[in-house]
């Protein structure tokens, strides 16, 4: 690997530009989607299989 010295400026900047790009475009949508889709998978099972769908009181 290279000495973390020995490592242009210019270069720094490109790669912590990259991994900015990287995280907002892609990384962080993705995870909100599994998050957001898991969160759903898990109330969807726990109605079909433990609690029903939700009605109104005394139905």
């Amino acid at each position: 690997m290279d000495d973390p010295q020995q490592v242009s400026q210019e270069t720094r900047k490109q790669d912590e530009r990259r991994l900015f790009i990287f995280l907002i475009v892609f990384l962080f949508p993705m995870l909100a989607v599994a998050i957001v889709g898991g969160y759903g998978f898990a109330v969807w099972m726990l109605q079909s299989f433990v609690s029903g769908a939700p009605a109104p009181p005394g139905q």
